[in-house]
């Protein structure tokens, strides 16, 4: 994943994050552009740093993304008191037997 589409997608990531959805004036996405200016660099140069931007990057893009799946998944099967049990079943992917009467 090149610099730009890592870039890309932190702020979509952001986006997803943010309870408004608007990015604009987030101190985050300032922070996030700096620093990809900051550590912009041609491909005649040797940067040991750009590559470690780049690591800090996708590491920030996985954390922001396994948060976002964790609340996901959190908010789904997090206990909301009793469930009966065909709601348990359902859940699991199982079918309840019926009764033939």
């Amino acid at each position: 994943m090149s610099a730009t589409k890592t870039m890309r997608a932190l702020l979509d990531q952001l986006r997803h994050s943010l309870p408004s959805g608007g990015i604009k004036h987030s101190l985050a996405v300032r922070y996030i552009l700096a620093q990809y200016q900051l550590f912009r660099t041609t491909d005649q140069q040797l940067c040991k740093a750009k590559d470690e931007a780049l690591f800090l990057g996708r590491t920030y893009l996985t954390y922001l993304a396994s948060i976002r799946k964790y609340n996901e998944l959190h908010k789904e099967y997090h206990g909301r008191g009793e469930r009966s049990v065909k709601e348990t079943a359902d859940m699991v992917g199982f079918k309840l037997p019926t009764d033939p009467k």
